[in-house]
């Protein structure tokens, strides 16, 4: 159902606090997201072995060496942010020297953080190490997110990744007289490549009806990534400024998907733009989005047979692929071998 041995977006940095852990579900998996004494995050399985509380319902301790543990809050076992049981409160002394507590274990996953982003590796083994590196966002160096935003979308991420990718959809569910309107369509042509896991729009400079980019600047150049599990990330350069909007994509479960949005900037106009009404206009968009891949699981519950076109669903169709070819690639031990070819597309939007 989800692909295994990727890294996923966990949560912001700014989320997670010293001795407040967070829970946080991916792709079917309960995590415990914590930062121990020294700031340092980790992450754990959010299930305690003994009678499946959630950690992160319990409390975040330190030991007398000043090792960082969470407590249970039912029978009080405690792990280490490796995940190793370190005490059983019950246990009698006699009990505990005929017992070795260390081989009661939570799951730890490994875990990444830079750019204000915290990144969970879900291996398909239990213990495994990731075989990729975490993911870097280009141009925005070490600095973090300056405005963020989260939906839940009610839909498989499928559905969820295929909406926001999808360029007929625009001038329809966003039509609004500061983004598109219908006059507004004409004929697009955009180039296209491979990236390590996905593809990407070329560096363009946007169409002639893209009102807000003409806002930053002359001459504007952008690029739109798209990588495996669920990252989109949209670059705007204009002058030697930037303007970075990313997208994670990460499913909760088989029924429900959220969506982060965070963006990064230099460009003097967008400090210029009061926070609220940037953060209204992501939510507005972003919301459009979600209204319509949720009143399409009402169809999609008939189960009707579905169909893709050119040129407008070939991105679509990439993203298909290269999940297959992921998935192909980790059964048969060998290295991924990315199926998207340079294209130029062209559609109407």
């Amino acid at each position: 159902m989800f692909l295994q041995n990727l890294w996923y977006f966990g949560a912001l940095s700014t989320q997670v606090k010293t001795g407040v852990p967070q829970a946080v579900q991916i792709a079917g998996e309960p995590v415990l997201i914590g930062r121990d004494g020294a700031g340092q995050v980790f992450a754990l399985r959010d299930i305690c072995p003994h009678r499946a509380m959630p950690l992160s319902v319990g409390r975040q301790v330190e030991n007398t060496c000043g090792e960082t543990m969470i407590e249970c809050p039912y029978h009080g076992w405690r792990f280490g942010v490796d995940g190793v049981c370190r005490a059983i409160p019950s246990l009698t002394e006699e009990q505990a020297s005929g017992m070795d507590i260390s081989r009661i274990q939570t799951r730890r996953f490994a875990v990444d953080e830079a750019q204000g982003l915290i990144w969970i590796y879900l291996g398909a083994e239990e213990g495994a190490e990731p075989t990729i590196p975490a993911p870097r966002l280009d141009h925005v160096e070490n600095t973090v997110p300056r405005l963020h935003v989260s939906m839940v979308f009610d839909c498989p991420v499928d559905h969820a990744v295929i909406g926001l990718m999808d360029p007929a959809h625009i001038p329809y569910i966003h039509r609004q007289w500061w983004w598109r309107t219908e006059k507004s369509v004409h004929e697009k042509q955009k180039a296209f490549g491979p990236v390590k896991h996905g593809f990407t729009m070329l560096p363009h400079v946007p169409s002639s009806n893209s009102f807000l980019y003409r806002l930053l600047g002359s001459k504007p150049q952008t690029e739109i990534r798209f990588e495996l599990p669920g990252l989109r990330t949209e670059y705007i350069l204009v002058g030697g400024r930037q303007v970075t909007i990313f997208t994670a994509v990460t499913p909760v479960d088989e029924t429900q998907t959220i969506i982060t949005i965070a963006l990064y900037w230099d460009h003097p106009l967008m400090s210029v733009v009061p926070d609220f009404l940037l953060r209204k206009a992501i939510l507005t968009f972003a919301g459009q989005d979600r209204d319509a891949v949720q009143a399409q699981q009402r169809g999609l519950g008939f189960d009707p047979k579905l169909m893709l076109i050119h040129d407008a669903d070939v991105q679509a169709m990439w993203y298909f692929k290269l999940k297959q070819e992921w998935v192909d690639s980790q059964t048969e031990g060998r290295d991924f071998v990315n199926p998207v070819k340079p294209a130029t597309l062209r559609w109407r939007s």
